[in-house]
């Protein structure tokens, strides 16, 4: 597939990447040299200098031969512009990030679908998103819905007190009462396991555990896993997406504090939330936060603009007495290093909407694919075409890569956790779990 891409910032770097280590044909576009000259140091694609809006840039690109055109600059108006020019010269797909909730408004004229782009991304409300869906499982530090939300992928951290730490994953199968739980991978320092029957699962663990959603709450029971109570959460940054977070836990019932350092937008927030306790004060000080009763909060949330904030202000809210707490930053490099320093949950906006994208693109036979934060594994969704060359195969006689777990079968509708005795037929959904250098092993496997 040929892909067009516009902007080099760290979604841009990060799309290109994907996309090229998956043998895409990806042409970068971005007015700064610097930035595509370290691109072009690390990935094997074409960098071109100059203006997405421009057109004679992007008939340099060839957009008009393009299968898919994103736009992913820091500026909304540019991307929109280049969507609409790269649609007029014959760009078959089309994606655009804007940052101001106004494009994403059916009232407006420049929404995504009077303008037909096939994909807006707006990053502070899929921020939101992320925020809530983890906030929903206590002990949880990511999640992913498949099959329109019946199967879940949700990844655990392993405390030192958990019964399991010493146990294998037979042992879990056998003492289960249901067994609809498949632990798909274990990273441990640093590294990601594919695990089988013998391996163990050992204190300070991250597993990632794939289950029928209604069957959550009995894989957590099996895997040790307390299930806390959403009572009280504190939210550290005013801006939208502290808006949005506070506005949607407020209608859960849940008690929230909102803390915001800038008077102005303290009035807002009270105006529009309805029951939250707005607090115009620095997410830095303990005094205040410990006067709140940060040290009964079941959730702690920072996401103001700064990442020294961010983290301190979460290390502060453990320190105290927190239980969990997520905590937004704009490097994604930071994000293996701050779970030892005691953080749960840390999240990149611009990651979380490249994952977004990425799943747009990989349609088809395969019919998305997540990135996982903090890891190098995927999670491939796939369909069971009668083409295939395994179809009517038991699992056990299909030769997966060892870097590759099937967690789930959707078959009518019906989710089936899998055995190595289950038969694959025509028409059935694999969730699969992958490393990403098994990636093109495990998409060869599906096509043959």
């Amino acid at each position: 597939m040929r892909i067009i891409v516009i902007g080099a910032g760290e979604v841009g770097r990060h799309l290109c990447q994907q996309l090229s280590n998956e043998d895409h044909d990806v042409v970068l576009i971005d007015r700064d040299q610097d930035k595509l000259r370290r691109v072009e140091r690390d990935l094997n694609i074409l960098t071109i200098t100059g203006n997405g809006g421009s057109s004679s840039v992007l008939r340099e690109a060839g957009v008009s031969k393009a299968d898919l055109f994103i736009a992913v600059t820091d500026i909304d108006e540019v991307n929109l512009i280049a969507c609409i020019m790269a649609k007029q010269f014959g760009a078959r797909g089309l994606i655009a990030r804007v940052r101001s909730e106004d494009y994403l408004h059916p009232d407006s004229p420049f929404n995504g679908d009077d303008l037909g782009i096939d994909l807006l991304i707006n990053p502070d409300k899929v921020m939101a998103e992320e925020i809530l869906r983890i906030s929903s499982f206590s002990q949880s530090f990511e999640i992913v819905e498949f099959a329109n939300g019946e199967v879940m992928l949700i990844g655990y951290h392993v405390e030192r007190d958990n019964p399991v730490c010493g146990k294998t994953l037979l042992d879990l199968k056998s003492q289960s009462e249901k067994g609809d739980f498949v632990v798909v991978a274990i990273v441990r320092d640093g590294e990601t396991i594919i695990p089988r029957g013998e391996d163990t699962i050992r204190f300070d663990d991250r597993i990632y555990v794939v289950a029928k959603k209604k069957d959550v709450a009995s894989a957590e029971l099996a895997l040790g896993m307390k299930r806390i109570p959403l009572e009280k959460v504190f939210v550290v940054g005013g801006g939208r997406v502290g808006l949005n977070v506070a506005r949607k836990l407020e209608e859960q019932h849940i008690d929230v504090y909102i803390i915001e350092k800038n008077s102005d937008q303290c009035e807002y927030l009270a105006e529009e939330l309805k029951n939250a306790i707005v607090l115009n004060v620095d997410g830095l000080e303990a005094r205040e936060l410990v006067q709140e009763g940060i040290d009964s909060a079941d959730l702690f949330i920072a996401v103001t603009n700064g990442d020294t904030t961010n983290i301190l202000a979460s290390l502060l809210a453990k320190h105290h007495g927190a239980k969990k707490c997520i905590t937004r930053i704009s490097h994604p490099d930071f994000i293996p290093l701050l779970g030892n320093l005691g953080i749960d949950v840390a999240l990149s906006a611009r990651l979380v909407a490249a994952n977004m994208i990425l799943r747009f693109v990989r349609r088809g036979v395969i019919l998305s694919v997540a990135s996982l934060l903090g890891s190098d594994a995927e999670v491939v969704e796939f369909v069971v075409s009668d083409r295939w060359k395994y179809i009517d195969t038991a699992l056990k006689d299909i030769k997966f890569p060892r870097q590759a777990n099937i967690g789930a079968v959707i078959r009518e509708g019906e989710v089936i956790i899998p055995s190595g005795d289950t038969v694959l037929v025509n028409g059935d959904r694999l969730i699969i779990f992958t490393m990403k250098s098994a990636v093109s092993k495990v998409e060869k496997l599906l096509t043959a």
